[in-house]
């Protein structure tokens, strides 16, 4: 679990856009950047060489969801 004080102020590396915990898959997601950052036990691994790029079908259910 994240602390939600420090998921606050946390933000991607790359486009200093906040992040979004995703608690079942344990990453922290920027969507500005389409990465999601690893969360390995509870310390958030903000290195862009470590993040995975979200997938197409990821940002496109995100964006269905955000315009309803």
């Amino acid at each position: 679990m994240i602390d939600k004080k420090l998921l606050s102020i946390l933000v991607c590396p790359v486009t200093k856009a906040p992040v979004e915990y995703d608690k079942d898959k344990q990453e922290l997601i920027c969507w500005a950047s389409g990465l999601a950052y690893p969360v390995r036990d509870g310390i958030p691994v903000m290195l862009e060489n470590e993040a995975r790029e979200l997938s197409q079908e990821e940002k496109d259910a995100h964006q269905a969801g955000v315009s309803q």
